[in-house]
């Protein structure tokens, strides 16, 4: 296993496939009453909080962009989505979403790293103290382009992706709890340095 940086202070989150589950078809939700948070990806996030490590979402929903997806729904799950993590004493600084279908030819849809540099922007923490954890190729593709310590989870489609990944050039980790765990544990009195 590649060990993370005890010196983070941002995390960047893909959504689906990390924090929810994706629908049977493999799709996102396309509304609130479709999310399913995956098995422990809640309380990572509020306990990442919590060390005082900033969080931002960055999604690709093409959904937008080929009429599948209404903004309005969309926004009422980030709504939801940031509601439950506040309401368990967690903050989710910032979602980031590229609405465009992959032919309009954008800067911000990974795996071009547009919004991941956005995140890091409006963060104003280094992309040396930053991480991005994803699920899919192009997330990691995204980190790399943004040069950003790329983590991949087994959730989603991430065994699929691991298996496409050459071994050792990425760390991975079975779910974002694990890689929660592992950087409160990598890091002194296992406390995340505060911005």
């Amino acid at each position: 296993m590649i060990p993370l940086s005890p010196s983070i202070r941002h995390v960047i989150l893909d959504r689906d496939g990390v924090l929810n589950r994706e629908r049977a078809d493999g799709g996102p939700p396309h509304c609130w009453a479709e999310w399913q948070w995956l098995p422990g990806s809640r309380s990572a996030v509020v306990m990442l909080s919590r060390a005082g490590v900033r969080l931002s979402v960055v999604t690709n929903q093409s959904g937008i962009g080929r009429g599948t997806l209404a903004p309005a729904a969309m926004n009422c799950m980030h709504a939801h989505m940031a509601e439950d993590i506040h309401g368990d004493g967690g903050l989710i600084d910032r979602v980031l979403v590229c609405p465009h279908a992959p032919d309009v030819g954008c800067s911000c849809r990974k795996p071009l790293p547009g919004l991941l540099l956005q995140a890091v922007r409006a963060s104003g923490i280094p992309p040396e103290t930053t991480i991005a954890v994803g699920d899919d190729l192009r997330d990691i593709e995204a980190a790399r382009a943004a040069n950003l310590t790329a983590v991949l989870v087994r959730t989603g489609k991430g065994r699929t992706t691991e298996g496409r990944l050459e071994t050792g050039t990425v760390a991975v980790f079975d779910d974002l709890h694990a890689v929660v765990v592992a950087l409160l544990a990598n890091t002194p009195k296992g406390v995340i340095a505060a911005p």
